[in-house]
């Protein structure tokens, strides 16, 4: 199995910026950009949170069979069946949750890092293509459908539950499942909303003010002579 691709470094500070000039940076800036793009809604991201949402649901599905095996254990052999339902529910739900955690984790820094790069400067044509407006709706769409369909899980399951019909096993087992598709909606709606968010207040918003520190980059962002792109000790001489 490849390794996932590892996160490029936050801009550097402006007192060791190297860059020739405005394009050079413009240009290392919207390569970064579409690297994070790409590891915050590609379709890659997509099928990796749902084969962890997979995982999960896979694992609750044999803890909630394993539930519902030990109340109506009449025999041994149903006992030791609901035991290892569930000792293999239990080896499939951890790991989905750790992995499902490490995904949360690691979009917490894609886009920290897409407000850093994103704060260098302004390039309307190059941005254009990072705003990515009809992926961002297809995460939304499909993470609303997901959601919705968890939450009637939740309150159908145990709305429609009835004594001596149904046991408390499967009414915990539709619970479960609901709330891991309710939850993985959940995490998909608000990844495309932080996208949009971030397009609006990064990527269409006025350039920082150079008189501010937050535009204090302008001036070393300027077209430089060759070989100037880092202040020498002597040049304030």
């Amino acid at each position: 199995m490849q390794n996932r691709p590892s996160l490029p470094p936050p801009p550097p500070p402006v007192e060791i910026r190297s860059w020739p000039d405005r394009e050079a940076m413009l240009a290392d800036r919207a390569f970064v950009l579409g690297a994070l793009v790409r590891m915050h809604l590609g379709p890659a991201r997509l099928g990796v949170l749902v084969m962890w949402a997979g995982l999960t649901a896979f694992g609750w599905l044999l803890v909630g069979t394993a539930l519902a095996m030990f109340e109506q254990a009449q025999e041994v052999t149903n006992g030791l069946a609901g035991l290892v339902s569930l000792f293999l529910g239990v080896a499939a739900l951890v790991p989905g949750i750790a992995c499902v955690c490490l995904y949360l984790a690691r979009d917490r820094k894609v886009r920290a890092l897409l407000v850093e790069w994103g704060a260098l400067d302004r390039d309307p044509e190059r941005d254009r293509e990072l705003r990515l407006p009809g992926v961002s709706l297809v995460w939304l769409l499909l993470s609303f459908v997901l959601g919705a369909t968890g939450l009637a899980l939740c309150v159908i399951g145990p709305a429609s539950a009835r004594s001596g019909d149904d046991t408390y096993g499967t009414v915990a087992l539709t619970m479960g499942l609901g709330m891991v598709a309710w939850l993985t909606g959940l995490i998909g709606a608000v990844k495309a909303l932080a996208h949009r968010r971030w397009v609006l207040r990064v990527l269409t918003a006025p350039a920082p003010d150079p008189l501010t520190p937050a535009g204090a980059r302008s001036a070393s962002s300027e077209p430089r002579p060759p070989g100037s792109g880092t202040p020498s000790p002597s040049s304030g001489r």
